[in-house]
């Protein structure tokens, strides 16, 4: 399932018009040589574009030269020929025709920063970490514009767990940029679709989205849910209960992405449902899997062994929370969460208040706030 597979689709029952060519970007570069850095990296390789990752670290990037695969993040996945690694960001980015920003969400803006001086101008840059910033409340785009101006900025999003994807796996996701009218005239030269046409190969699939908030939202947002989700199975509740939380859970994607001005559509798609499906539903999250030791009552310095694992939804715990606080919209299930993790609020009573809140009607057109009668009635 290695294949290159850059062929031209046939026209969508609904076209107007015919196939149109779309040309994939011949150079990529990826920054960030995690797990799923590296997993895009060698999805890009086999999709037969020329692939170039970057990491910090010089004695991983050698490391993965001489034995051809990431032992720290991805042990015993060989890696395809033709990838190359790099310290050096100058020599990652040279003459590079797009990037993927594969770093965690709280570094992005100091990273940012050091590709300035390298980055070719133009090359547009797709975000494939998922956050809010703390402190700005802003998507992790609205950082990039504003460190790397002059950059078309998109996001690369899904349900995608970094080791299925490294070993070919069938994985789908969504490649989301803002479309211009241009974009839309002619949606072939979009940064969107062609990043899309990049990275497809026989077992990856790649959407095409022009909803970046939306895809920012959801990307941001289920890490939380997870986390919530881990948080009731390891103390002991099965399978309705991770159902709820997961539903209720898109409901507060929808309302914090049309908010800020993204499509509630968009949330029920890969980005949205498919990847707070995943990430709900396996320890293989760590998301997940911080919840679940939570849950069981171990310390939060004793979670993953003691070692200093970064969980994304603990951090964007506190940005989601504090943005949805700005826009007024309420995120009851985000909110239990910040405060078992922030405020050392109690886990099971916590959680006991979501099912002890006012009754809602679940469509918003049922306009229902029904607080339970107090005392015996008459």
């Amino acid at each position: 399932m290695d294949g290159q597979t850059h062929r031209t689709p046939p026209a969508h029952p609904g076209s107007q018009t015919g196939p149109r060519r779309v040309l994939p970007y011949s150079r990529l570069t990826v920054i960030g040589m995690g797990s799923w850095g590296t997993a895009l990296a060698a999805t890009a390789a086999r999709a037969g574009c020329e692939t170039r990752i970057w990491g910090r670290r010089a004695d991983l990037v050698q490391r993965l030269t001489d034995t051809g695969e990431n032992p720290d993040h991805l042990p015993g996945i060989p890696l395809p020929d033709g990838l190359r690694a790099f310290s050096d960001l100058a020599q990652a980015l040279d003459g590079t025709e797009a990037v993927l920003l594969v770093t965690p969400s709280h570094t992005l803006r100091e990273i940012a920063r050091a590709l300035r001086p390298h980055l070719p101008a133009g090359v547009p840059i797709a975000l494939c970490c998922k956050g809010i910033e703390r402190g700005t409340g802003y998507l992790l785009s609205h950082v990039i514009e504003e460190e790397l101006p002059g950059h078309p900025v998109g996001a690369l999003s899904g349900p995608t767990f970094a080791r299925e994807t490294a070993l070919g796996h069938p994985t789908a996701a969504t490649v989301a940029f803002p479309f211009r009218h241009n974009d839309r005239i002619s949606p072939e030269q979009a940064p969107a679709t062609r990043l899309a046409m990049t990275m497809q190969t026989d077992a990856f699939r790649p959407y095409v989205s022009d909803d970046l908030v939306g895809v920012e939202v959801g990307g941001a947002v289920k890490n939380v849910i997870a986390i919530a989700c881990g948080m009731m199975t390891g103390a002991g509740f099965a399978e309705n209960t991770r159902a709820a939380l997961i539903t209720r859970g898109m409901d507060e994607m929808k309302f914090l992405a049309e908010a800020l001005g993204g499509r509630r559509e968009t949330v029920t798609g890969l980005a949205g449902a498919g990847d707070l499906t995943l990430t709900c539903s396996s320890t293989t999250s760590r998301n997940m899997a911080l919840g679940t030791q939570l849950g069981r009552g171990l310390p939060r310095a004793e979670c993953f062994d003691g070692k200093p694992v970064v969980v994304e939804g603990e951090v964007n715990a506190v940005s989601v929370v504090d943005l949805a606080r700005r826009l007024g919209v309420r995120m009851p299930i985000c909110e239990a969460v910040h405060a078992v993790l922030h405020e050392a609020a109690p886990l099971t009573q916590t959680f006991q208040q979501l099912w002890a809140a006012p009754i809602e009607g679940e469509p918003r057109a049922l306009d229902l706030f029904l607080h339970p009668a107090e005392g015996d009635p008459a």
